[in-house]
C-alpha cells in the first residue's frame, strides 16, 4: 500500500469506515438518509453517535463539535469533550445521538442581516449527513447547518443543500421525458482551482495592511513583476515545495481530493486543484482547505493571502468554479454523447443554462460580489464585470445551424441536417480555452472564473443550482404538456437559442469593443459591489427563490444588509488602516529623509563653501511637495471618513464608500507610491513589493 493511498481519508468518518463499523441495518438507514433524504430515527442516530466517538477517541480525538459556516465566509465550531460524570464522580466517554442530530451555539454574535436582535441567542445547528465527519485538531467535527430560533436561515450550507435537491428534482422531470427511468439521482459536480499567493511572515508582519486587510494599501511598482512569464508553471521554489507537501499530507488525511499545484502568473502566487466531488462536499473541501492554506503555511514560517488583489499592478487570485451535472451511475449531463438523442438531451441542459445565465446574469454577478473581488473582476488577469458565456466555435456552429434550420458542416465536410432527430455528434474540446470569459464551457462543464480566492463557492452554486433549476422546470412545463415532444423540444431548443444568444460571446473579453458591444446587447455592467448587491431582492429574484424555497424574501432581504455591511466595514477597515500607516509611518519616515538630505547638504556647504547641492535641494523640494500634498489629503480623508457616521441607510453608505472613500485612497495612494519610488531605503518604513513578492526561496 502506498504512503498516500494509506493516509487518505484516515481522518474522516467515511463510507467505508461505516459500513466497518455500523450494523447492517443501522448501515443501511443511514445510507437512504444520505441518499434520500430520508429522516433518521433517534436510535438509528444513537448507534451512529456511539461508533462515530470509538472511531474518533481511536483517532485521539477528545472533542467534538458542529462545523458550520455562518455568514462571515469563513467555519465556525464550539467545542465539548466527551467527558461525562458518573455518579460515582468517574469520568465516562460519552457521546449521543441527539448531541450529532442537533447543536445549540449562540446565534447572537453571528452575522444576521436583522432577523435576530442581539438579545435573541438561541441557534440552531443540525447534521448534515451528506457530508463525511471528520477529525481536526483533535477534535471530531459535525458538518451541519445553522438556523436561528425561528428558523431562519444563518448560514451559507443550507441554501446550497436546498438548491442541490432542487436541481436534482427539475433535471429528473427532464430525463424522464426523455425515456430515462434507470437514474436515481442528478448530482452537482464541482471542481473548485484555489489561487493564494505566499510570502515571508518576517515580511507580513512588518505590513500594517496585510496584517489588517490582507491586501497591500500602498506599493510602487518594483522593477520586475511578471513581465517574462517566468513564474508560471516554473519550477517550484524548495521552501514552496515543503509547504505543498506537507498541505498535500493534511488534505489528504481529510479526505480532500488535491491533485494539481504548481506556480501561477504572478510572483508568489500558486494554485491548488482538486479532482471533482458533488458540490456540498467540495464546499466543505474548499472551505478546509482555505483553513489547511494558512495554517500549514505557518509551520513554514510563510504567510499565505487570499485575497483577490493583494498586489496592485499583478494578476490577483480568483477560485475557478467548474460546475457540471451528473446522474448517479456516472453519466455527464453535459457531455455531447454519442448519439443523436443524446446530443439533444444535452443541448436541451445547456439551453437551460445559456437561459438561466442570460436571465440572472445579476443574481451571478451578486454571487461573487465583494469589496475584494472589486479589485480584481476587469483587470488584465480575470474576467470583467459582464457576464458572458464561452462556448468555442464548434458548439456556436451546431446552434446557429438550428436557429436558421440550416445544415451544419463538420471540419471534414459531411453534411447533417440539424433536427432533433440528426442533431451532429459534437466532439469535446474542439475549440482552445477562452480565458478572458466570466463563463466558459470547457468540454463537459462550465468554468465560472468570476469566484474571488477567498469567497466561500456555497453562495454561486447555489444560485447556479438554482437558476438552472428554474429554467429547467419550464422547460418540463412546456413538454410535458406537449403532444409532440419531438416537434416541441426542437421547438423550445430553437427559441431558447433565438432569444438568448446575445449571452454567447467566444471573443476576447478584455477588449474596449466587447464592452461597447455588450452594452447594444442589453447585457448588464455592474462594475462595484453596491451596484450589484441590490439585484439580490429584485421582485423577480424574490419570486424564484420563494418558488423553490431556497429564501423568503425575509432572507433575502437579509443576505443583503449582510453584505452591504460587510462592504462599508471592509471599506473602513482599509480606510482607517491607511490612515495610521501615512500620520504613524510614511510621514516620519520621508520626513526623517528630508532632513537627512538637508543636514547633509549643510554639512557639504560648512566643509566646501562653493559645493553645488543641486541633487539634495532638488530631491528635498520633490519630498516636501509631495509631503504637503499627502498631509492635505490625508486631512482631507479623514473629514471625509467623517461623513459616514450620517448614514442610516446601508445602500446609501456602501454607494458613498465606494464612490468617495474607494477613490480618496487611490489618490492618497498614488502620492504614497510616488514618495516611496524616490525615498531611500534604509528610512522607506516597510517592506517594499520587490522584497515581499520575491522574498521566499
Amino acid at each position: 500500500m502506498s504512503y498516500v493511498t494509506e493516509i487518505f481519508g484516515s481522518m474522516v468518518f467515511n463510507d467505508s469506515v461505516m459500513k466497518e463499523r455500523l450494523p447492517k441495518d443501522t448501515y443501511k438507514a443511514l445510507k437512504k438518509t444520505i441518499e434520500n433524504g430520508e429522516s433518521l430515527n433517534i436510535n438509528v442516530a444513537n448507534v451512529v453517535a456511539n461508533a462515530m466517538k470509538d472511531w474518533a477517541i481511536e483517532k485521539g480525538a477528545t472533542h467534538f463539535t458542529h462545523w458550520f459556516q455562518p455568514m462571515t465566509g469563513i467555519t465556525a465550531e464550539k467545542h465539548d469533550s466527551f467527558i461525562s460524570v458518573t455518579s460515582d464522580g468517574d469520568v465516562i466517554m460519552e457521546f449521543s445521538g441527539k448531541e450529532l442530530i442537533k447543536g445549540e451555539p449562540d446565534a447572537s454574535s453571528f452575522p444576521s442581516g436583522g432577523l435576530r436582535s442581539t438579545f435573541e441567542a438561541r441557534g440552531y445547528t443540525a447534521w448534515d449527513p451528506t457530508s463525511y465527519a471528520f477529525i481536526k485538531d483533535s477534535a471530531l467535527c459535525i458538518p451541519t447547518a445553522f438556523c436561528s430560533y425561528g428558523g431562519e436561515v444563518l448560514d451559507k450550507k443550507t441554501p446550497l443543500l436546498r438548491s442541490i435537491e432542487v436541481i436534482n428534482e427539475q433535471s429528473m422531470r427532464i430525463l424522464k421525458l426523455f425515456g430515462d427511468n434507470n437514474t436515481k439521482r442528478v448530482i452537482t459536480t464541482m471542481g473548485t482551482e484555489q489561487e493564494y499567493f505566499l510570502v515571508d511572515t518576517e515580511m507580513f508582519n512588518k505590513r500594517k495592511d496585510l496584517f489588517y486587510t490582507g491586501r497591500t494599501l500602498f506599493g510602487a511598482k518594483p522593477p520586475k513583476g511578471q513581465e517574462l512569464d517566468d513564474h508560471y508553471f516554473g519550477a517550484i521554489k524548495p521552501r514552496v515545495s515543503a509547504f505543498m507537501k506537507d498541505l498535500n499530507h493534511e488534505l489528504w488525511k481529510l479526505g480532500i481530493l488535491a491533485k494539481t499545484e504548481h506556480n501561477e502568473v504572478a510572483p508568489a502566487q500558486h494554485e491548488l486543484a482538486p479532482i471533482f466531488t458533488n458540490v456540498n462536499l467540495a464546499c466543505d473541501h474548499n472551505q478546509l482547505t482555505m483553513e489547511m492554506l494558512k495554517k500549514v503555511a505557518d509551520k513554514h514560517g510563510l504567510s499565505c493571502l487570499l485575497h483577490e488583489k493583494p498586489f496592485a499592478g499583478i494578476n490577483g487570485s480568483g477560485k475557478h468554479n467548474n460546475w457540471s451535472l451528473s446522474t448517479n451511475d456516472g453519466i455527464n449531463l453535459l457531455e455531447p454523447g454519442k448519439s443523436p438523442r443524446e446530443n439533444a438531451r444535452f443541448l436541451l441542459f445547456l439551453c437551460a443554462v445559456i437561459k438561466a445565465v442570460d436571465e440572472y446574469q445579476d443574481l451571478l454577478k451578486v454571487s461573487v460580489s465583494t469589496a475584494g473581488n472589486d479589485h480584481r473582476l476587469g483587470g488584465n488577469e480575470a474576467p470583467p464585470a459582464i457576464i458572458s458565456i464561452f462556448l468555442g466555435d464548434e458548439l456556436s456552429a451546431v446552434l446557429e445551424s438550428i436557429e436558421g434550420d440550416t445544415a451544419y458542416v463538420k471540419e471534414y465536410n459531411r453534411e447533417l441536417t440539424v433536427g432533433v432527430d440528426a442533431i451532429p455528434i459534437i466532439r469535446r474540446d474542439t475549440t482552445d480555452r477562452n480565458r478572458t470569459s466570466p463563463f466558459a464551457f470547457t468540454g463537459n462543464k462550465f468554468e465560472f472564473r468570476m469566484v474571488g480566492s477567498k469567497l466561500s463557492i456555497a453562495g454561486p452554486n447555489t444560485v447556479l443550482n438554482t437558476t438552472v433549476a428554474e429554467e429547467l422546470s419550464q422547460f418540463a412545463d412546456i413538454l410535458e404538456s406537449s403532444d409532440d415532444f419531438t416537434t416541441a423540444l426542437n421547438n423550445l431548443i430553437k427559441e431558447t437559442i433565438k432569444n438568448h444568444k446575445r449571452i454567447i460571446f467566444n471573443g476576447n473579453n478584455y477588449s474596449d469593443e466587447w464592452v461597447k458591444e455588450a452594452e447594444k446587447r442589453g447585457l448588464l455592467n455592474l462594475k462595484s459591489t453596491p451596484e450589484s448587491l441590490p439585484y439580490l431582492s429584485t421582485d423577480k429574484n424574490i419570486r424564484m427563490f420563494e418558488k423553490f424555497k431556497i429564501f423568503s424574501e425575509k432572507e433575502l432581504n437579509s443576505r443583503l444588509e449582510i453584505h452591504l455591511e460587510d462592504y462599508c466595514k471592509t471599506i473602513n477597515i482599509e480606510a482607517l488602516t491607511m490612515l495610521e500607516m501615512v500620520k504613524k509611518d510614511v510621514l516620519l519616515a520621508v520626513s526623517s529623509y528630508i532632513k537627512h538630505l538637508s543636514e547633509t547638504a549643510s554639512v557639504k556647504k560648512s566643509l566646501i563653501s562653493d559645493v553645488n547641492c543641486d541633487v539634495e535641494i532638488s530631491i528635498v523640494t520633490k519630498l516636501s511637495l509631495l509631503l504637503n500634498s499627502l498631509y492635505k489629503k490625508t486631512e482631507a480623508f479623514e473629514n471625509l471618513m467623517l461623513n459616514v457616521k450620517e448614514f442610516d441607510d446601508l445602500q446609501k453608505e456602501a454607494e458613498f464608500c465606494r464612490n468617495n472613500i474607494f477613490i480618496a485612497m487611490q489618490e492618497i495612494r498614488a502620492v504614497v507610491d510616488e514618495l516611496e519610488a524616490n525615498t531611500a531605503e534604509q528610512y522607506w518604513p516597510f517592506p517594499t513589493y520587490g522584497d515581499i513578492l520575491f522574498s521566499v526561496k
